[in-house]
């Protein structure tokens, strides 16, 4: 004889089920809201961050002032390579690279070389250039500039016969050379150009 469940009992356990079956669902609403709004937050992250501006690269003023200093004193020995392998010196553009006792220098010496009908061509090479001092606080921007001068490339030559002359054999080809120069508005000048005496 099968007996059966009294009816408060049978209601009892179809609201207990209805419950499980509601808390389930109530749980399963708050975790899928949870999740959504994780991901809405990372993708409000995301979106923050591909909008920030990439960081700037600082350019180091000391580091700068040495690359200018620097390609104006080669500039300034390439227009000196000008100078003195033309009598007229009409290639030379000296001027843009060099003023005060430097061009002076420079422009005096050169026309020596001419009146004696003589040339230099080739090549002066330039190494281990360094900018021991820079002055910023002056009235005049300045630097000072260490160099090796290699002239062993650069012959001496009859400006006619173009054959090259015979020079001292003890004479320096490479030597240590000291240079100043100064800031003008129109970019860096070589002022002094002092050969040190020493082999480099």
């Amino acid at each position: 004889m099968t007996r059966t469940r009294p009816r408060s009992s049978q209601l009892a356990v179809v609201r207990l089920r209805d419950l499980a079956a509601a808390s389930v669902a109530l749980s399963a609403v708050l975790i899928l809201s949870a999740c959504s709004s994780d991901n809405d937050g990372k993708a409000s992250v995301e979106t923050s961050s591909a909008s920030t501006p990439a960081p700037t690269v600082s350019v180091d003023p000391a580091e700068a002032v040495r690359k200018e200093a620097i390609a104006t004193y080669q500039g300034y020995w390439q227009e000196m390579e000008k100078l003195y392998a033309n009598r007229s010196g009409a290639d030379a553009n000296l001027k843009k690279y060099a003023a005060s006792a430097a061009l002076k220098n420079a422009t005096a010496d050169a026309k020596r070389t001419h009146d004696r009908k003589l040339l230099n061509i080739g090549d002066v090479r330039i190494t281990d250039t360094v900018v021991t001092e820079y002055d910023a606080k002056g009235k005049i921007p300045n630097a000072i500039i260490s160099s090796c001068l290699d002239i062993s490339q650069w012959q001496t030559v009859d400006a006619e016969t173009k054959k090259p002359v015979t020079l001292p054999s003890n004479r320096l080809t490479k030597y240590l050379i000291v240079s100043t120069l100064e800031k003008w508005p129109e970019g860096w000048r070589v002022i002094r150009d002092e050969p040190q005496g020493k082999r480099c």
